[in-house]
């Protein structure tokens, strides 16, 4: 997994290691075949996107102990799937991301252009 590249074409960067995020819980966006959820979006997390995804259906607020899941509050960094991230986009919902961490397999559903409109600014 360590050779998979950010959306810019680099190596991909770590998107947070206060919480385990990513699908592999490895603290970086990497993807396989068992990521059927395509986790590959590093952003930073928003009351408006915690919000648009529970109305969508995901809960991402509410500790999962079991998935080694924390629950997010604003601020936090995690790697988010590509298609909700595009959903919540579309409803002017979507959070800050760190396109160095977001894998280039968001690509496949999120237009580069549109990633870069919500690249966070330190």
């Amino acid at each position: 997994m360590s050779n998979q590249l950010n959306v810019l074409g680099t190596a991909l960067e770590v998107c947070c290691t206060k919480s385990q995020t990513g699908f592999y819980r490895d603290g970086f966006c990497h993807t396989g075949a068992m990521d059927l959820g395509s986790h590959t979006v590093c952003c930073f997390i928003t009351q408006e996107f915690l919000e648009f995804s529970k109305r969508a259906g995901n809960d991402l607020s509410t500790p999962v102990p079991e998935y080694n899941f924390p629950g997010l509050k604003p601020g936090d960094k995690w790697c988010v799937c590509a298609l909700r991230w595009l959903q919540a986009e579309e409803k002017e919902k979507a959070a800050p991301v760190i396109l160095e961490a977001c894998n280039a397999r968001c690509l496949e559903v999120i237009p580069l252009d549109t990633l870069k409109l919500y690249a966070h600014k330190e």
